[in-house]
């Protein structure tokens, strides 16, 4: 245990001494991250090796994506956000739901294995995206304010949007099996609990840290060696007790984490610049046991049908409907395909990948399977071309503006 520790604590060191001119190249913090796992674990030079279970890294995603979820919705301009919610509604309320039928007629024709509720799970896990991996495309000034906001809250939200989606499909494969509760009856519960309970914790809890944040803040009560907490356990907080009461500890992070960057006022960025970093060591040691456990253990296993699906997860299955969700609202053909490749795989199917093995189905493996290679291909394709594109895209933008 003590060698695993120094051996990944050193390799986060020397990433941390370099991440700035990291951050400039095509090798995105989750391509090196999962990298060393991969080389440095138990099917590379078994360097490293982690005892770690389903639940045990279901419980490290889920946490770091919380905490992510929180930070990112905390630091999303409102102002920006209202001008132009066309962008991130017609993501949200279009192309989700086009990706996930998109997703499932693909399914259906290249997996002749799974049950069409197993094809509809797999649609459903694969169709949230994480802004993280492509940092530069949210972060980046010279990327036009519009779409960086609709990136980042369709990263935020689209997630928590599949959570019950995915929990009534899973309700409707135990109800086929001969399940006592009605399978419709059960699904609309769970839809009704996970965004209910999920929205009132994430606001409640929300509402009184900050508000006790302001008070003390305004006070100087908040001394330096503490500011790096509030943020971090006010996003667990939310992320857990919603969990804990049977809501959907996601939406809770995500619309605690909007309110905390309204109420917050002038102490916002000080406590999230401090809390980002431990988002970010979080979310590289989520991508080393990635790389070195579910990686790892899964080369081989690759079929053709799974490779042909990943791929076209990323590009028809998520481009597409982008693409049409897009028109109408004055952007170019340009910027309609660079917001629909810039929907990279990350935490989230991490997480729904782990919850679904747990649940044991007839065709888990192929789902899991599929789920893997998908963001493993995402980690590679999305952290090379995020920088290069941004100054393509950067670059037209100028343009179009002489």
């Amino acid at each position: 245990m003590y060698g695993n520790i120094a051996v990944l604590a050193g390799f986060i060191f020397i990433y941390s001494a370099v991440s700035g001119r990291l951050s400039r190249s095509l090798f995105s913090g989750a391509i090196v991250f999962t990298a060393f796992g991969l080389v440095f674990g138990p099917v590379g030079l078994g360097v490293i090796a982690f005892e770690i279970e389903g639940e045990g890294l279901r419980l490290l995603a889920e946490l770091t994506l919380a905490l992510v979820l929180f930070i990112d919705a905390s630091n999303a301009n409102l102002g920006v956000l209202g001008r132009n919610i066309q962008f991130p509604s017609r993501l949200l309320l279009v192309g989700l739901p086009l990706t996930i039928l998109l997703g499932f007629g693909v399914g259906v024709l290249l997996f002749d294995s799974l049950t069409l509720l197993e094809v509809a799970i797999l649609a459903t896990m694969l169709a949230p995206t994480d802004a993280a991996l492509g940092k530069a495309v949210v972060t980046d000034e010279s990327v036009p304010a519009n779409i960086r906001e609709a990136l980042n809250v369709e990263s935020g939200l689209n997630d928590g949007i599949c959570v019950p989606i995915l929990f009534i499909f899973l309700a409707l494969v135990s109800s086929a099996g001969g399940g006592e509760e009605s399978g419709q009856l059960l699904a609309l519960k769970l839809v009704v609990e996970e965004i209910g309970i999920g929205l009132v914790v994430g606001l409640g809890i929300t509402f009184l840290g900050a508000s006790l944040l302001t008070y003390c803040g305004k006070r100087g009560w908040i001394t330096e060696s503490w500011r790096q907490l509030p943020v971090v356990v006010l996003a667990v907080t939310c992320f857990a007790l919603a969990q804990f009461l049977g809501g959907s500890g996601f939406i809770a992070a995500f619309a605690g984490g909007l309110l905390f960057g309204v109420l917050a006022g002038e102490h916002k960025h000080g406590l999230l610049l401090a809390a980002e970093g431990t988002g970010d060591t979080l979310a590289l040691t989520t991508w080393v046991v990635f790389g070195a456990v579910v990686v790892g253990q899964s080369l081989g296993a690759f079929t053709w049908d799974v490779v042909l699906y990943s791929v076209l997860s990323l590009t028809l299955i998520r481009m597409l409907p982008v693409f049409l969700a897009l028109i109408g609202t004055g952007l170019g053909n340009s910027e309609k395909l660079f917001m629909g490749w810039f929907g990279p795989r990350g935490l989230a199917s991490i997480v729904f990948g782990v919850i679904v093995l747990n649940e044991h189905l007839p065709g888990g493996d192929t789902i899991t399977m599929t789920v893997v290679f998908t963001i493993l291909l995402s980690v590679i394709a999305h952290g090379v071309s995020a920088n290069p594109l941004v100054a393509l895209l950067a670059s037209k933008v100028k343009r179009s503006q002489r």
